[in-house]
Formats: C-alpha cells, structure tokens, sequence
C-alpha cells in the first residue's frame, strides 16, 4: 500500500487512532450488531500513515489479516461478507431508530425531533449500504475478470 507518510508530529494520534480501531474492530468481531472489518480497515489505513512495523502486524493477524490483503490488493469483500455486512446494517439501523423514536416520544413527546433522530439513522445506514454494495468490489467478480 504506497500511502503518504503523516508528519512526524502526527504520528501518535494515527498510531493510537490505529489501535483505538484495532481494539473497536476486535469487539466487531463478538459483538452481534457491530461491525469489526470496517474498523480493521481503518486502523490499517492509520498504520500506513504513521507506522509500517504495525501496518506489517496488522495485516498479519490471523483473523482480519487477510482480509486486509485482500482489501489492500483491491479484491474487495467476499460476497457473503458484503451479505451479512449490509444485513447488519439493515438490522442494526431499523433497531436503533425504532429505540431512538421511541425513547424520545416517551421522554420528550416531540414527534419531529423523534422522527428527525431516526431518519439520520437510517440516511447513515443507506450510505453504508451504498458504499458496501456498490464502492466496495466484490471479490469473486474481480477473480472472475
């Protein structure tokens, strides 16, 4: 992955972004309702900029590693992974705005602040459900070309 190094005064903020990723990414990885490649995305990329010792640890790791090859090579995401990843969106989404508007109208009646909260929630939602559908390449289509 050729990425601009950050300034060295830069550095520690990319290298604890990367490991606040690292550590979000393995609670995705057990957490129900959590994505956790998306944050080991992210810490790769921060480790690019700051710190190639532990980009190399990153993409080594026995669990997400390949993945971020993969990511990095420009293969994409295995389709099953793009199918449960935007299933969860979808779950998660749909169950955090019906909670959000509902907590809301219970504490505060006010229906359009309610439904305001939600349908951040889901616009959030279908921008990850676009950009994992459409941006993201699927790897079996980039094999088969």
């Amino acid at each position: 992955m050729s990425v601009k190094q950050a300034p060295t005064w830069s550095r520690p903020l990319w290298i604890a972004a990367g490991f606040l990723c690292v550590g979000l990414g393995f609670l995705g990885f057990y957490l129900p309702a959590m994505p956790g490649t998306v944050f080991f995305v992210l810490a790769a990329a921060c480790f690019a900029r700051s710190s190639p010792k532990f980009h190399e640890w990153l993409l080594n790791l026995p669990v997400a590693g390949p993945l971020l090859r993969d990511y990095e090579a420009g293969l994409g995401m295995p389709q099953r992974a793009k199918i449960f990843a935007i299933s969860m969106i979808v779950i998660s989404c749909t169950a955090s705005s019906i909670l959000v508007y509902g907590r809301i109208m219970k504490r505060s009646g006010n229906a359009e602040y309610a439904l305001l909260i939600a349908a951040c929630i889901i616009a959030l939602g279908l921008v990850g459900i676009w950009y994992i559908g459409l941006k993201v390449p699927t790897r079996e289509k980039v094999i088969a070309n």
